[in-house]
């Protein structure tokens, strides 16, 4: 079984995730770590993300780590996905405002967006996988597809309960990677829309639940 979550940034499709992935005692596939471990290595090597070689220049990077035995490799943990190079846990380094300030850039890439899909499909099912579009383009073959959203206002409240920073200025990076993120975050026609700020965690989690084979 394949089950998809997607949604917009900060709907919590991680957390929502985590909790069915728990309740049907499978792994979970966090697509977006990937991409923020993508847009680290970038960073690091000091790649500038928005020129025409952009891709290219990282999709190479990448694949020079795989080649010398260091590749970026997704742990799909039941309670919490991971990111190591090698054997070194990067996971802490990737939910930062500077991650979060790039990462959009990173994903419309078409070379990276490549990667991540090989890197995801490579995966023995079953598991839950959850991102932009992970029902749409990824997994269309998958049983059951969800979309989660709510508004930018409720988004930027739980961010900064996470990053500590001001309310209005969130939001409007938020509002900012909405418009950057339509592409990849178009719902799957066949996907089930819920609401997350219309609930508590355990109450969107049950309604996800509601929709799948006892």
């Amino acid at each position: 079984m394949i089950v998809t979550i997607d949604g917009v940034a900060a709907s919590g499709k991680s957390s929502v995730a985590s909790g069915v992935a728990r309740a049907l005692n499978i792994p979970y596939l966090s697509s977006g770590l990937l991409y923020r471990a993508a847009t680290w290595a970038a960073l690091e090597h000091g790649l500038t993300l928005d020129t025409p070689q952009a891709g290219r220049t990282l999709a190479q990077l990448l694949t020079g780590w795989e080649e010398r035995g260091q590749p970026l490799r997704l742990r799909p943990l039941t309670e919490g996905n991971q990111v190591w190079q090698a054997e070194r846990d990067l996971t802490e380094h990737l939910h930062t405002a500077r991650i979060d300030a790039q990462v959009s850039a990173a994903a419309v890439l078409p070379e990276l967006r490549d990667w991540v899909n090989a890197q995801l499909q490579g995966l023995t099912p079953p598991f839950l996988a959850e991102g932009r579009d992970m029902g749409s383009t990824v997994f269309p073959q998958a049983e059951r597809k969800f979309y989660l959203y709510a508004t930018p206002r409720v988004r930027a409240e739980r961010r900064v309960l996470e990053r500590h920073q001001d309310l209005e200025s969130v939001e409007a990076a938020l509002k900012l990677r909405d418009e950057r993120d339509a592409r990849q975050s178009a719902p799957a026609l066949d996907a089930v829309h819920i609401d997350t700020g219309s609930g508590t965690l355990p109450e969107i989690i049950a309604q996800v639940m509601s929709h799948l084979p006892a």
